[in-house]
């Protein structure tokens, strides 16, 4: 992978295009010289954090006119000096003023180098970073939550109180090694420093719990749809995702492979899976289908298990972490084909998904799961030790190697590989 010139003065469109307005970001030491030698405005003398109207021109020809904001460094979102231009939609227009501005001494700007500045020059750590791109796609209002949550910070002071502790039973087993051959000191006592270590791993596995939550939240609660054949399965997904998104017959095993479609319920999104019908049947295909169905009951966290009267509910076992909710269709309560009791239905959907607020730190990146799985690991190893009354050096070993887990999740504290950065910030759009 090749390296990104950090010092450049870089540019690119920050908008989608086809708008009536396009947003093109200038950051770099060379934004002002950049910008002003395109426009009517001199951005050297423009104060910090205000907005000018401007002439864009090549030469004596006015391309648009626009406004620029102008941020001087460090108060802006990269550190940088940068503008921000803000043009009519036209693709000529923007892509004529990107075209001047790579005249001028700027060139275009990779994906997600603009946060990967931000990074780079202390404004925000990795985790907020990758909080950026999730914000970007969230979808609904619970992903929207808890990337803003994890955006302002939330996640990294957690972490950062973490390290303060650690840091503490690091220098307490550091205090015993240096120490240890002077009889008169009294030094912690190895139960307390137990119970400090497995306080601290009781919060860095309730975090690393929390990604299972996260994963779904991000990706849509799946939701499988279980139950004999012809007892409504398709009817409901249909009823639900408000089209004919199953095919609907009366005749048993017609759907042989799992369907699935997503919908938004309360700010959750929901993904459902219809399953073949659960029975007893010599068809290897239709048997290959029942598999499927089988699989997938394991792998939601909802199970909306099917019946109609004089059917029993088929047997499928069920997880503790799993919620089942019990649906008799075609009676006076329920009746899937004509609407009946679904109002009720997506009540107890949206009381069953796992809820996040503003406060809540959810993990959402498998890369700050994995982190948090290996500082678990390292701790519970001091926590053995400990307990084996192993020596301080031993233990600190593994105690450096936690505090460089938890490290390499805001890239604080750590020299991180720049091939590592690069694939982080490389799934940004071009313009973050």
């Amino acid at each position: 992978m090749s390296i990104i010139n950090l010092t450049d003065t870089i540019c690119a469109l920050a908008t989608a295009p086809g708008g009536a307005l396009g947003i093109i970001r200038v950051s770099g030491s060379q934004a002002f010289a950049a910008v002003s030698s395109i426009c009517s405005v001199g951005c050297e003398t423009v104060a910090a954090n205000t907005v000018r109207f401007t002439h864009i021109r090549q030469e004596q020809e006015i391309i648009d006119e626009a406004m620029v904001s102008v941020f001087h460094a460090p108060h802006s979102y990269t550190g940088e000096d940068s503008v921000e231009i803000s043009c009519h939609g036209s693709r000529y227009i923007l892509n004529k003023v990107l075209e001047l501005l790579c005249q001028h001494g700027c060139r275009m700007a990779n994906p997600g180098e603009f946060t990967q500045r931000a990074y780079l020059n202390g404004k925000i750590d990795l985790s907020q970073a990758e909080a950026v791109a999730d914000l970007i796609a969230s979808c609904n209002k619970t992903t929207h939550q808890m990337a803003m949550s994890q955006l302002r910070g939330h996640f990294s002071s957690e972490l950062s109180r973490l390290r303060e502790q650690l840091l503490k039973l690091t220098s307490l087993l550091e205090l015993e090694l240096d120490f240890s051959d002077h009889e008169d000191l009294e030094f912690a006592d190895r139960s307390e420093l137990q119970s400090l270590a497995h306080e601290i791993n009781r919060r860095i596995s309730r975090l690393a719990q929390s990604f299972e939550t996260g994963n779904a939240l991000k990706n849509g609660i799946p939701v499988a749809i279980i139950g004999a054949p012809n007892v409504g399965k398709s009817t409901l997904l249909n009823a639900l995702v408000g089209e004919e998104r199953a095919i609907v017959s009366d005749i048993q095993g017609t759907t042989r492979d799992a369907i699935e479609d997503t919908i938004q319920l309360g700010g959750i999104t929901f993904r459902f899976i219809d399953t073949a019908g659960i029975r007893h049947t010599n068809d290897q295909i239709e048997n290959l289908g029942i598999e499927r169905s089988k699989a997938a009951a394991q792998r939601a966290r909802i199970i909306l298990l099917m019946t109609e009267p004089g059917v029993p509910y088929p047997d499928i076992p069920v997880r503790d972490d799993q919620t089942v909710i019990r649906i008799e269709n075609k009676t006076d309560v329920f009746q899937a084909k004509h609407g009946i009791g679904l109002d009720q239905l997506r009540q107890q959907l949206i009381d069953a998904a796992p809820k996040a607020d503003d406060s809540d730190i959810i993990v959402t990146s498998a890369r700050q799961y994995e982190a948090l799985t290996k500082a678990h690991e390292n701790l519970q190893r001091v926590i053995d030790g400990l307990q084996m009354q192993l020596s301080g050096d031993l233990l600190s070993e593994d105690l450096r190697l936690v505090l460089d887990n938890l490290a390499e999740i805001t890239g604080q504290g750590q020299i991180t590989p720049q091939e590592t950065l690069n694939n982080i910030f490389s799934h940004f759009c071009v313009g973050k």
